[in-house]
């Protein structure tokens, strides 16, 4: 008679399974996030059963995307029919939508804000549900693009048990990672994500306007840039910061950015103050890295002082 004996790891992925597909999930919002995440779940054993969206075209197309969702004409209705609500609105309507329905006790209600705590939820714990907050540390372009780039990405949960415990599990179900927030780190965190993120896209913007001054185009900039970016971030994560800083400051190299000054004078007067302000605080990182002395950082902060500071 063969052994019906399993290993931890096959029992665990079972019980797993079988947690998943009792939970019965809703999506208010069927924009980027919410069709990302919902698709994503249900690939993974979640049952997500109701989605209702302002645009009935978008809630229709997540419903189609995953088997036994229905697209529901009311937020009212996707409370009634899920045990755990997702609200994936646009940030400045949550609180409107968790004010406006009638939750009950024990239900799960968790919004995918980078930047609101649980505190827009309010409504809905008074009500007697559990409440929380899980974002996508990720940058969510397209539907297509934020189901590619969820896998090894962190998820930010803001929540108390049991809830809790269950967007720990659906992070690892992702195959992604989590980190526990309280209330009051929510807008550093935020910020943290935009600085190194969205302006990073403004930042190659600029680059590539200055490509243009000697006659290459904006998208021919960018490819060409593009190995430089990819190589930045793949030494940021082999060798990390400040080890992986190059360029003149790290070099200490003072004729360079005095050359560099004097074009933007020419090419490019609005960046000279963002260029002084990012040299400036790239000095310390290469006093950290060690290929700067103390001598060196002054004179580099004396070059890149912005005229109106004494």
């Amino acid at each position: 008679m063969p052994s019906l004996a399993v290993s931890e790891e096959v029992f665990l992925y079972l019980l797993s399974s079988v947690k998943n597909e009792m939970i019965r999930l809703g999506f208010i919002g069927a924009g980027t996030v919410g069709t990302a995440l919902a698709i994503r779940l249900s690939g993974k054993g979640y049952r997500v059963v109701a989605v209702s969206s302002r645009n009935q075209t978008s809630a229709k197309n997540l419903a189609q995307s995953v088997s036994g969702c229905q697209a529901l004409n009311n937020n009212q209705a996707v409370a009634d029919a899920a045990e755990l609500v997702f609200i994936t609105t646009p940030d400045d309507a949550i609180a409107a939508v968790a004010s406006e329905i009638k939750w009950h006790a024990g239900q799960s209600v968790v919004h995918c804000s980078g930047t609101d705590s649980t505190n827009v939820l309010e409504p809905a714990k008074k009500l007697g549900a559990y409440t929380g907050v899980f974002h996508p540390l990720q940058t969510l372009a397209s539907t297509k693009q934020a189901m590619g780039n969820m896998s090894d990405s962190t998820f930010t949960i803001e929540a108390e048990e049991p809830l809790l415990n269950l967007l720990k599990d659906m992070a690892t179900a992702l195959d992604g990672h989590w980190i526990e927030l309280k209330a009051e780190d929510k807008v550093a965190y935020h910020l943290a994500a935009v600085v190194a993120c969205n302006y990073m896209v403004t930042l190659v913007k600029r680059a590539t306007d200055l490509w243009q001054t000697f006659a290459i185009p904006p998208h021919q900039a960018t490819q060409a840039l593009l190995p430089l970016l990819r190589g930045t971030i793949n030494n940021i994560d082999t060798i990390g910061i400040p080890q992986c800083l190059t360029g003149p400051i790290a070099r200490g190299d003072t004729g360079t950015i005095k050359k560099h000054l004097d074009a933007l004078q020419k090419i490019a007067p609005d960046m000279l103050t963002t260029y002084r302000e990012l040299g400036r605080q790239t000095i310390p990182i290469a006093l950290a890295k060690g290929t700067i002395n103390q001598r060196q950082a002054q004179e580099l902060e004396t070059i890149l002082k912005q005229p109106d500071q004494k």
